[in-house]
């Protein structure tokens, strides 16, 4: 009735040997360890324009909006860490903060940075890594914090 394939489909995958192939765990370790970095960068953002507003460890941005530098510097490193631990012992490339950070930027950075933490714990949760929920679960709480206070500030 019908007739017999007789080429390969093209939805079989090719199985070739001297590709490497990277198990769900190993992918997992990469996402997280990206995202992380992304909240590094922020955090060290952060931190940059805490040290610019005020020139010590406290800012104080537009609207009340208050950045602890010593609380960032020490996330920072936290982050840096579990960073590291993911990449077999590598700590992450840590870029220069911009210049022209106005502190103007600080709510925009603070929802992005509890984005890039509410990321992570997703991908910590589905890992299974306790270490990095729980920072990935402070940083957010950290966040949303400094973001309610600077509703309040403007109520």
């Amino acid at each position: 009735m019908y007739e017999p394939i007789r080429t390969k489909s093209v939805h079989t995958m090719a199985a070739a040997p001297e590709i490497p192939h990277r198990s769900r765990e190993q992918e997992l370790d990469i996402r997280l360890a990206g995202q992380l970095t992304a909240l590094l960068t922020v955090t060290d953002e952060l931190h940059a324009l805490a040290t610019r507003t005020d020139g010590g460890a406290q800012g104080t941005g537009p609207a009340g909006a208050a950045l602890d530098g010593a609380a960032l510097a020490a996330a920072a490193e936290r982050i840096a860490e579990q960073v590291a631990r993911l990449s077999g012992g590598h700590y992450p490339l840590r870029a220069e903060p911009t210049d022209g950070g106005a502190p103007a930027r600080i709510e925009a950075l603070q929802q992005r940075a509890h984005t890039l933490a509410g990321n992570a714990l997703a991908v910590a949760t589905s890992r299974g890594d306790s270490a990095a929920m729980s920072l990935a679960a402070e940083r957010m709480e950290a966040h949303t914090a400094a973001l309610r206070d600077r509703d309040l500030a403007t109520a």
